[in-house]
């Protein structure tokens, strides 16, 4: 009789032990998550929705007019109680409501994705689509889409309801017109995008937000994502080819976790620019400064990067690259900026806030006179 309770009591540790290693495989797993790895996630409704192809639509005109038209179409599907949440007085107070945090831990402004039905969300399909660039695999309208991606992933391995693509904002500041000022903010965890309009014209789409976690990519519905990588690479890329006595120059004293104009550090330039002056280096070198500038850039459509990219490029001899941490941008702490007459932009590896011991990039994009629209 001990016999047979000993060998019970030895099944039922076997079965313990056995529910606590499936139990175990559920835990997220750092080394899964680094550049090079790989995750999977299951589509939200509103990735697949965004995803689908544009619908048609009845705005023919081109530059702002479409994109008053587009605007004018999204806030048509909504009803007199939503779209009272989403056009709202165009004030400075509104535009700076923006952050890098999930919306439930900080708050935004507008309406969520969430809250939208599909009607509403191909309305708010066309209206991006219009507005970033298309058809380039992680940039423009693509690294948006697998920004909401990599959101809901972290929404299923433990981040809970404050991530997932249903926590982005969209908000209307202004009345939509070719004459009056006026802007389109879209803002979430890890993503903000602002144009600003004035006299018919685009005058400002920055201070634009990126990041991501995992940055390892993930693939959802047959589609893998890995939103904001050839930023990192193309910064490693840079970095790595300076010269010894060129990274020298451009390394800074100090350290930094995080970016120096992050939210809420609007109009905090520094006073003196620091690191290496590009115009000290090779054609070739000054090409890879300019590459870095352009994944930004290019995330617009064509027709807005234009003459953000002629002033920039321009500007490129008096500009300045600084870096802190190591070249290869791919360890915590890891740091890069290019700030010139007019760009602004900065880069920051740091560790995990769901996904524990990997990094995560945070960047930022600005501008010197044309934040807010110059607003």
């Amino acid at each position: 009789m001990k016999r047979i309770n000993l060998a019970i009591s030895l099944l039922i540790l076997l079965g313990f032990s056995n529910l606590f290693e499936s139990c175990k495989s559920t835990e997220v797993d750092s080394t899964s998550s680094s550049s090079t790895g790989s995750t999977t996630s299951s589509s939200s409704s509103i990735t697949t929705a965004l995803s689908a192809t544009a619908t048609t639509t009845t705005c023919t005109s081109t530059g702002v007019a479409q994109i008053v038209c587009l605007t004018e179409a999204f806030k048509a599907t909504l009803s007199s109680t939503q779209l009272a949440t989403t056009q709202l007085t165009y004030s400075k107070s509104n535009a700076q409501k923006w952050s890098n945090l999930p919306a439930g831990l900080s708050a935004r402004i507008g309406i969520s994705l969430g809250s939208l039905s599909d009607t509403q969300l191909a309305a708010f399909r066309n209206l991006m689509v219009a507005v970033l660039a298309l058809n380039t695999t992680n940039e423009g309208y693509d690294e948006m889409i697998g920004n909401l991606v990599a959101d809901d992933y972290l929404n299923t391995i433990g981040g809970g309801s404050d991530y997932g693509a249903g926590n982005y904002y969209i908000s209307i500041l202004g009345t939509p017109s070719t004459s009056s000022l006026w802007a389109i903010l879209f803002t979430g965890h890890h993503y903000t995008q602002p144009f600003t309009f004035n006299g018919g014209a685009n005058t400002g789409v920055t201070p634009a937000f990126r990041g991501t976690e995992p940055q390892a990519a993930v693939t959802t519905a047959s589609r893998t994502y890995q939103a904001f990588e050839q930023e990192r690479v193309a910064f490693a890329a840079m970095l790595t080819g300076l010269s010894t006595a060129e990274q020298t120059t451009a390394k800074l004293s100090g350290t930094y976790n995080d970016l120096v104009l992050g939210p809420g550090q609007d109009g905090k330039f520094p006073a003196t620019k620091s690191g290496l002056l590009v115009s000290n280096l090779s054609s070739d070198k000054q090409a890879l400064v300019l590459s870095a500038i352009k994944l930004y850039v290019n995330d617009l459509d064509a027709s807005l990067a234009a003459s953000v990219l002629t002033k920039y490029t321009s500007e490129l001899a008096n500009t300045y690259i600084a870096y802190s941490g190591t070249t290869a941008m791919s360890s915590q702490g890891d740091y890069v900026r290019i700030d010139g007459p007019s760009v602004w932009i900065e880069f920051s590896y740091q560790g995990g806030v769901i996904i524990k011991n990997t990094p995560h990039s945070h960047s930022v994009w600005r501008d010197h006179t044309t934040d807010y629209g110059g607003n």
